[in-house]
């Protein structure tokens, strides 16, 4: 079945000026990584390519179409100079106000393709920058890509996204994990630990991971349980995310913190492995001993099937630990990075 990439023009492929009219040659600027990536999903990729985009009153004494299609085939003849042609152009005039069933979010334009069973619609994406270009997608049935990193548009349709979903249940805990290792860094979570809590939202937050932890534990009898059991869940969603691992940078690296210099290095080899040399004076540090620092680490480790080397010295015990999760943190964000200019097993074994 055929896949679409469904392409907004304004604010995506060209930056939108403030009075949101590319009217003139001297409003007219490409986003950055637009041509180049574009480029790369038309030659590597089956995708039909259909741009769609809303130009607001075009053909009205606001917006003369002899000052659109000037503007409008320049991009398109330079695209076409670097490989990038388009299956179909759908421009839509109405202002929002008309409730144009063919203006986005609305699929007027777009139905033939969603009810022809020859496409893919659901392996479809919207790629934009706005608000609007989600609903799109979401009326559509497809997925949606927002500009803002053009790589990483790029690497999600080229490679698909790389989620994971995890529900882990037994006599001691329930526990529920999400990822998205091509994410913005949202956090939704919830151990019971307030102080877990706060570490695992730095690996969402500086490893640019949208993570959800829910985990329902046997806090009642101690803290051990509700921590293992998030770290195996944890990690076998890293895991199942990372897929087959093809393009990945697979290695990442470290950090300071106020009085403390802590170091994770991880590798994403297929050997779980944990070094661990980090001292603590403290039984706890809020509801979370200290003990379980290192429990943590080496379960996360065997469930991601992950190399970790973790060093950590300092005085202050909080920024110690928090440091640590914030390495791992960054070297996750540089070890799932993929280059899909080299999409191949980072490995001269040929296996991870």
């Amino acid at each position: 079945m055929k896949k679409i990439l469904f392409i907004d023009r304004d604010g995506t492929i060209i930056r939108e000026p403030s009075d949101e009219q590319i009217d003139a040659f001297e409003k007219l600027q490409f986003v950055p990584r637009a041509i180049s990536s574009l480029a790369f999903l038309r030659q590597h990729t089956d995708y039909e390519f259909v741009m769609v985009s809303n130009q607001d009153g075009l053909g009205t004494d606001a917006f003369p179409e002899d000052t659109f299609w000037p503007v409008h085939n320049f991009i398109l003849d330079t695209l076409k100079g670097e490989g990038v042609e388009f299956d179909d152009i759908l421009i839509d005039p109405h202002f929002p106000e008309d409730n144009a069933p063919t203006r986005k979010p609305n699929t007027g334009l777009v139905e033939k393709y969603m009810n022809d069973p020859a496409y893919d619609i659901k392996g479809s994406y919207v790629i934009g920058d706005r608000e609007t270009d989600r609903l799109f997608a979401e009326n559509i049935g497809c997925g949606f890509l927002q500009v803002g990193d053009w790589d990483k548009v790029a690497a999600i349709a080229y490679g698909g996204q790389r989620t994971a979903e995890v529900q882990r249940t037994t006599k001691e805990t329930d526990i529920l994990v999400k990822v998205d290792l091509d994410g913005n860094g949202r956090c939704d979570i919830d151990t019971g630990l307030g102080f877990f809590d706060h570490m695992l939202e730095q690996i969402g937050k500086h490893g640019m991971i949208d993570l959800t932890v829910h985990t329902k534990g046997d806090l009642y009898v101690d803290e051990h349980h509700t921590i293992e059991d998030t770290a195996l869940a944890l990690g076998e969603c890293l895991l199942k995310a990372l897929g087959d691992k093809r393009g990945i940078e697979r290695y990442g690296y470290s950090l300071p913190m106020d009085d403390c210099l802590c170091s994770v290095c991880l590798d994403f080899g297929g050997r779980p492995w944990l070094v661990w040399d980090a001292k603590f004076k403290r039984e706890k540090i809020g509801e979370m001993p200290t003990e379980m620092f290192l429990h943590f680490f080496k379960s996360l480790s065997d469930a991601a099937k992950m190399n970790l080397n973790i060093k950590a010295e300092g005085e202050n015990e909080h920024h110690k630990i928090e440091g640590i999760f914030k390495a791992l943190a960054r070297a996750l964000k540089m070890a799932v990075r993929r280059d899909i200019y080299h999409y191949e097993l980072p490995s001269t074994k040929g296996v991870l």
